[in-house]
């Protein structure tokens, strides 16, 4: 059977082209909505951060670049790293396998005149560590995610500013260990950026300005949404091994991605918890699986949070072909309430006393790619030796994504204290291309 694919990247593009502009300011649309009470901001001007988020990054220190892991996802993400930055060179890759490797290679020297020699270019499961080892000032991890806080640990350690691709944690395990060592990369002064481009996609942050300063009131509640088809698969081929398989096929096993729910329902969590500044002590959450071809993961899932103020976020997400899609996130406030589907910002009678001015942004500003925005920002705190640090809210917002999973698979209400101190630990401890306990690997039946 062919592969089937449904890009990522594609289902964003319409949210992704977006700039970041208010209409008016937060107190003069309050009152014009006929609300004459001063606003309260939620966090003032200086305790929440706000990337600048200028075109193309500042010019300045020359920077090397290691690439780990060279998927889609992962020569993306080096596209849009040299598309944010002058002054950057590649000086190795990383993967486990070849023919996503080489390919790569040659489209970095023939687009970009980046030429990677052979002996720069490391194959395996302990590429990773030749990559940073590599003299390399900056690198950009994108393999599968159970992979994650091992290679950030290291890069960490060796002094290295790292872009980490969601999510970066998929266990109690990697959750904890990502935790610490950002508190390292804080106390070296690196820069750690995370690929939940929301963070830097105008709309967005132009909407979390409006929300912070006040102006739908004290967060009550929200739903957010990852709705869409089924992602791509891969069957497996003649000559695989178990562990060559599940590697290629990696978004459809629990084991190497976290399952949906994480992998990609992560971004609209943590544009929740990201805006709200909370996180939740509960979920109580079910999901099933009817139409995956491969793997052991779930098709949906529909999670109840409640938030450590006593709040309730409703959290769905759906790979499922045939059905509507809808992938967005709603906030309600005690004045109103935020929609990113339209980009509005209404009062509790349904007036809209705010809306992200997209042709005011596309006059400001050329560069509307979140996904190049995000480099542009990790570039220039490196260069401008501000550290910065993006790995303890997103293993926090990965954590209420390993909750609700857990809540569904098992069928049980599950406390964050539960899963944070859980043993839980998907990595396996022989790494090589070899055999798997496949017959382990079965979809799980709630409340067994």
């Amino acid at each position: 059977m062919k592969e089937k694919s449904m890009s990522r990247r594609s289902f964003l593009t319409g949210a992704a082209t977006v700039g970041a502009a208010a209409v008016a300011a937060p107190a003069l649309l309050a009152s014009c909505s006929g609300n004459n009470n001063k606003l309260t901001p939620l966090k003032k001007e200086g305790e929440y951060y706000v990337p600048e988020l200028p075109d193309k990054a500042i010019d300045g220190k020359e920077l090397k670049v290691g690439l780990v892991g060279c998927g889609a996802r992962g020569s993306g993400a080096i596209n849009d790293l040299l598309n944010a930055a002058n002054g950057i060179t590649v000086v190795a890759l990383g993967d486990v396998f070849g023919d996503r490797l080489f390919p790569l290679r040659d489209q970095l020297k023939r687009d970009w005149g980046q030429d990677i020699p052979d002996e720069r270019c490391f194959l395996g499961f302990d590429s990773y560590q030749k990559v940073i080892d590599a003299g390399v000032d900056m690198v950009i991890l994108t393999t599968p995610p159970v992979f994650r806080s091992e290679t950030f640990k290291y890069a960490t350690e060796k002094g290295v500013h790292s872009f980490l691709e969601k999510p970066i944690a998929i266990d109690a395990k990697g959750y904890r260990s990502i935790m610490a060592t950002a508190k390292q990369a804080q106390a070296k002064g690196l820069s750690v950026v995370v690929g939940t481009q929301r963070h830097h996609e105008r709309r967005y942050v132009e909407a979390n300005k409006q929300i912070q300063a006040g102006l739908i009131g004290d967060i009550t509640g929200g739903n957010v949404y990852w709705n869409q088809g089924m992602l791509w698969y891969r069957q497996r081929e003649a000559g695989w091994t178990d562990m060559e398989w599940n590697i290629r096929d990696w978004v459809n096993w629990k084991w190497l991605s976290g399952d949906h729910i994480i992998e990609q329902h992560v971004h609209n969590i943590d544009v929740f918890l990201w805006m709200s500044g909370l996180k939740p002590v509960s979920a109580t959450s079910f999901g099933a699986r009817h139409r995956r071809v491969t793997g052991d993961q779930f098709d949906f899932f529909s999670t109840d949070f409640v938030m450590e103020n006593g709040i309730h976020m409703h959290s769905m997400c759906r790979q499922i072909n045939g059905c509507s899609s809808k992938v967005s996130e709603f906030i309600q406030g005690s004045k109103g309430s935020w929609d990113s589907e339209t980009n509005e910002i209404k009062d509790m009678e349904g007036n809209v006393i705010w809306k992200y001015d997209e042709e005011k942004a596309k006059q400001e500003f050329e560069q509307h790619n979140p996904y190049v925005l995000e480099h542009v920002d990790w570039v220039n705190h490196i260069r401008k030796g501000t550290a910065h640090e993006e790995a303890t809210d997103n293993a926090i917002s990965c954590m209420a994504g390993i909750m609700g999973r857990e809540a569904a698979y098992t069928g049980q209400t599950v406390t964050w204290d539960d899963m944070t101190q859980s043993e839980q630990n998907f990595l396996p401890e022989k790494l090589e291309l070899g055999p798997l306990d496949l017959a382990s690997m079965t979809v799980p039946v709630p409340g067994q």
